[in-house]
């Protein structure tokens, strides 16, 4: 039965009893047959519609889809900036809907979901998601759904956006696994965390599914390394004290002593990496969005992610996902506050429990 819709290597010389079918602004309800009709100045079907625009504070559904399938593929690309501000990935908002839910199950700043924090683009090569030069986010995450999918994108942005790209690919099949379980993801941030409380990458799940993957955006506030904290993940009724915890934060997304290496000539340098199922893709001591003066004064930034695709988390009934805010000044860890922002990846049946209102656009720009 897995076999009938599972795609990936794995599966690669399979026949499988799916309908292969793809949405875009060429094709916006992904009819077969109905791809490419749009005229262009060189004529019918001659790249006619590429992209759509988005009014500021509109809502504009990318895909509506009758089930049952699964999305196999997410494209999707936009300026980072507009003339008239920037931080364009934190101010567009991607919802995902499965069935009937009147609640997102998906809702996460564009570029935090394609792990390009701080609305800031940077190369992503891991194997669900890939941010290629220069700016073309994939998603490889399947999404399954059983009566039916929306995605939907969410203008926040003080000024129109004249082109947005995407492109959503899905296989549509007779029926899906009872197992099928739904894909959810979620954002968070603290703007300034409390010393020696832990930081909530997510809370509040309910129901039976699997974690799969984290991503975390660190604005430092303080001096000094800021990565000591421990990943804390509460399963299924823990309360006081977790079933799994890591010992620190690089190590979590499998790194080891700050990401940092001695060059030849005795200096420090900071080391970032993109791999399949973890990475340190980015690292800034300034805001480069913008050729203006006021913007070189921003915090060091730090994006990073861990995909538990090979080490999932499986709960049955409930989980919470935290992580420490402790840093080290050379001599001994200290408690330390930060800005901190996440996104939380995981499969689940439904229903799910709602989520925490999303910050507004203001309280979602970095610093």
């Amino acid at each position: 039965m897995l076999a009938s819709w599972s795609t990936g290597l794995g599966s690669a010389h399979f026949l499988m009893n799916a309908r292969s079918r793809s949405i875009s602004p060429e094709n916006p309800h992904g009819d077969k047959g109905a791809g490419g009709k749009a005229a262009s100045r060189l004529g019918t079907g001659r790249k006619g519609r590429a992209f759509i625009s988005l009014r500021r504070d509109e809502t504009v559904s990318l895909a509506e889809i009758q089930g049952p399938g699964v999305i196999t593929h997410l494209w999707m690309t936009v300026s980072d900036q507009t003339p008239e501000a920037n931080f364009v990935l934190r101010d567009l908002v991607l919802r995902m809907y499965w069935d009937s839910e009147e609640t997102p199950s998906v809702e996460v700043p564009l570029g935090d979901f394609f792990c390009n924090g701080f609305g800031t683009r940077c190369v992503v090569n891991s194997l669900p998601i890939v941010v290629a030069p220069s700016g073309g986010m994939n998603c490889y995450f399947p999404m399954p759904f059983r009566e039916g999918a929306k995605i939907a994108i969410a203008s926040d942005h003080p000024a129109d956006i004249e082109a947005f790209f995407y492109q959503v690919d899905f296989l549509l099949t007779d029926e899906l696994p009872e197992r099928a379980a739904y894909f959810h993801a979620q954002r968070r941030r603290e703007k300034v965390t409390t010393p020696k409380r832990d930081y909530t990458v997510v809370d509040g799940i309910r129901g039976q599914g699997k974690y799969v993957g984290t991503y975390l955006a660190v604005a430092v506030l303080e001096r000094y390394w800021w990565g000591e904290g421990e990943f804390k993940f509460y399963i299924d009724g823990d309360q006081d004290w977790p079933t799994i915890c890591t010992t620190g934060t690089e190590d979590y997304f499998g790194g080891a002593w700050a990401f940092q290496e001695r060059r030849p000539d005795g200096s420090i340098c900071v080391v970032n990496y993109s791999t399949p199922y973890l990475g340190y893709p980015f690292y800034a001591i300034s805001d480069n969005t913008t050729a203006s003066p006021y913007s070189r004064d921003a915090v060091p930034m730090h994006g990073l992610y861990r995909w538990h695709l090979m080490d999932p988390v499986f709960f049955e009934q409930d989980l919470k996902v935290t992580v420490q805010q402790i840093g080290h000044d050379g001599n001994n860890l200290f408690e330390r506050s930060d800005d901190v922002s996440s996104v939380a990846y995981w499969y689940q049946l439904e229903p799910h429990a709602p989520f925490p209102a999303l910050l507004p656009a203001k309280a979602r720009r970095p610093r």
